[in-house]
């Protein structure tokens, strides 16, 4: 079964197994706007709790995207290089940016629930 966490910089990691999938959420891309271009990591490299992960550009802003928890990069959704609209589309979906096999699965628990990201956010 996966679980799905949030960060307090919008970034949303799926837990399924050892494998985590981020990406940024449907909040993140909508105060961004028109996202334009997308620099992803490269398969392999090594991301620490917090690290600086990828690059989203949009027509407003560039922001970076931080990884929600570590673990060794095992895919990057590609897709997104030719169709960064994807990332709008489908922010928590198809909208994905990268993949990785996680190094300590007790990262996770520390972020925020559906229910508590969706709090944090009505704050904002």
């Amino acid at each position: 079964m996966s679980e799905t966490r949030f960060t307090d910089q919008h970034e949303w990691v799926r837990v399924d197994g050892g494998e985590a999938t981020i990406g940024i959420t449907k909040y993140a891309a909508e105060q961004l706007g028109d996202v334009v271009y997308v620099e992803l990591p490269d398969i392999g490299r090594k991301l620490g709790q917090g690290g600086e992960a990828a690059v989203v550009e949009s027509v407003k802003a560039a922001s970076e995207v931080y990884a929600p928890i570590g673990g060794d990069v095992t895919a990057a959704n590609s897709a997104l290089a030719d169709d960064p609209a994807k990332i709008n589309a489908d922010p928590e979906g198809e909208g994905w940016f990268f993949k990785l096999k996680i190094a300590d699965a007790g990262e996770v628990s520390k972020l925020m629930t559906k229910e508590q990201y969706d709090e944090f956010v009505k704050g904002l």
